[in-house]
């Protein structure tokens, strides 16, 4: 069953992704990140070629030729994803094929329309069987 998982109080939700993908890759894991739109895709992107100066966070998008070798997939439409351990959900809606993942993380910001997206996605995976566990962030 998919684990789910709501980070809730991020002040910056694709730098709070940006920092789950590095502790999943500490892990050997491997991760998609599904964004909003191809701005959000392409912002992402530039965020995890300048996270951190001296480190380099390896990613592509879905439909790149390395994609089934790269740990960490960025895209903003569903597409086969090669992976299928930890989905990042930035994107406004609740991802129909979220049931492929091994677990799905859900970043809320402080946005007050943000907060009531993610109540709809609470209740999208509640009413759907699936229990998300809520964590609250610190100062991020």
């Amino acid at each position: 069953m998919t684990r789910i998982d709501f980070y809730t109080g991020a002040a910056d939700r694709q730098r709070v992704a940006v920092r789950l993908v590095l502790k999943a890759l500490e892990q050997k894991r491997r991760v998609a990140i599904y964004t909003d739109g191809a701005v959000a895709t392409d912002a992402l992107d530039h965020l995890l070629w300048t996270f951190q100066q001296l480190s380099f966070v390896p990613h592509c998008r879905a439909d790149d030729a390395l994609a089934p070798e790269t740990p960490v997939i960025i895209d903003h439409q569903y597409k086969n994803l090669p992976h299928t351990e930890i989905l990042i959900n930035l994107h406004s809606d609740s991802p129909a094929f979220f049931e492929q993942f091994e677990r799905v993380i859900e970043i809320v910001g402080d946005d007050e329309q943000e907060k009531a997206l993610a109540r709809q996605r609470f209740r999208f995976y509640r009413d759907k069987g699936y229990p998300p566990q809520i964590h609250t962030l610190g100062k991020n």
